[in-house]
């Protein structure tokens, strides 16, 4: 089945729907979310993307990240993604959105209207083995300070969408 994205304008206005790969190679805005799960501790949920992925495999990133279905809310496809990659479901609720840019070496690129999603579980995930190579509960300083000592362990967007969410919560 072939996956669209909602092409945007920056003012997150709909101007179209493009098939994703198409959009990640001609680099065109699109809306897309990222989900920031956290336990009673403190710390965010982070997923090692599976090493089958076509792009970012193995890196680490945020607990999940991916684009809304036309007509779909941002709850709506923050909850659906959540329960595809890491079999669970909770409720989000939406803090900041930004546009932002990320090259990947293999010559797509994000370009997006991202908007950051925020959970609460305290529970294991039951990861999907296609989408999810491992996990881990991090304390966001720690995070930030593992991303400056190991930039290349991490995905693109997430340094970038982390940087934003810091900011925005510090």
């Amino acid at each position: 089945m072939k996956e669209y994205v909602i092409l945007v304008n920056e003012k997150d206005e709909q101007i179209g729907l493009m098939e994703k790969i198409e959009a990640h190679e001609k680099a065109l805005l699109h809306r897309a979310f990222s989900v920031f799960v956290y336990n009673e501790k403190g710390e965010v949920l982070l997923q090692q993307r599976a090493l089958g992925k076509y792009h970012s495999p193995g890196l680490w990133t945020n607990t999940c990240c991916s684009h809304q279905r036309e007509g779909e809310t941002n709850i709506e496809a923050g909850k659906r993604r959540l329960q595809e990659e890491m079999g669970f479901s909770t409720d989000l609720e939406e803090s900041i959105s930004f546009i932002y840019k990320a090259p990947f070496t293999n010559g797509l690129s994000e370009h997006e209207y991202d908007y950051i999603l925020i959970g609460k579980y305290n529970g294991e995930p039951n990861v999907n083995p296609a989408e999810v190579a491992a996990w881990k509960w991090m304390k966001l300083e720690d995070i930030k300070a593992d991303m400056e000592a190991n930039p290349e362990i991490y995905t693109a967007w997430f340094k970038i969408i982390f940087e934003k969410y810091y900011a925005h919560i510090s």
